[in-house]
């Protein structure tokens, strides 16, 4: 039973960790737009609580949103630019709205792969990209055990993502806040986020834990749909 001392703990670090100056309040008008989680907030249960799902999504998420349109709302240039473009491009922006960018624009990409990769029952991969795991990734146990430690090693605040090129190669790569390998030029495949905004309600200091249920929750299908996009050349966030 979680105590109500560790609840109201869990609470603030909830609202702190997202480190954005900015109040939880109806968005700004703009080019980005916070879109609906594709299922209940429930439906990742026991393994990721919908009160997290709520507050992760409809606060932390919410709040990336509102900030990049801040961000580039002066900027008719900016606002016409696809994400992937625009943290592609990070470098060459405008060296006053660049860490806004960084953070915020990171964050809305970050967090609309996570909510779609997830809402499924786990398993494992099947057809190309099961082969693409065994090939580059040392198959699906190494992979597992690979991915939770990097997440586990990530310190502080930040992500731990598979990549995939266009040729359909697989790698590990960590990320430290809401920075993304789209800001290399990369493309995702997948990810965790391991902000602690992600798991504290429910696990506390327990990060490892967290890392191990994740799996529980995925959507193969929809990852195999965003590798065969990644090769087709059609995946953007």
């Amino acid at each position: 039973m979680i105590s109500r001392r560790n609840l109201l703990t869990g609470a603030t670090l909830l609202a702190a960790s997202a480190a954005i100056p900015r109040v939880w309040a109806q968005a700004p008008s703009g080019p980005f737009k916070l879109d609906p989680l594709p299922y209940a907030p429930s439906k990742n249960e026991p393994h990721i609580d919908a009160q997290t799902m709520e507050l992760h999504h409809g606060k932390h998420h919410a709040a990336y949103v509102n900030n990049l349109n801040a961000a580039v709302g002066q900027n008719a240039e900016l606002a016409r630019m696809p994400l992937h473009e625009m943290l592609a491009k990070i470098g060459d922006l405008p060296e006053s709205i660049r860490t806004a960018v960084r953070n915020n624009g990171g964050g809305h990409a970050n967090h609309t792969m996570f909510w779609q990769i997830m809402g499924g029952s786990g398993g494992e991969p099947t057809a190309e990209l099961k082969s693409a795991i065994d090939r580059d990734l040392g198959g699906f146990a190494k992979f597992q055990e690979d991915f939770n430690a990097a997440g586990t090693r990530q310190f502080g605040s930040g992500w731990v993502f598979v990549t995939v090129t266009r040729e359909g190669k697989l790698s590990l790569v960590n990320k430290p806040n809401q920075d993304t390998p789209l800001m290399d030029g990369q493309r995702v495949l997948m990810g965790n986020d391991v902000w602690e905004h992600a798991y504290y309600l429910k696990y506390q200091n327990r990060r490892a834990d967290y890392l191990k249920a994740w799996w529980n929750v995925l959507d193969w299908d929809r990852i195999g749909e965003r590798y065969v996009a990644a090769k087709a050349g059609t995946l953007t966030i």
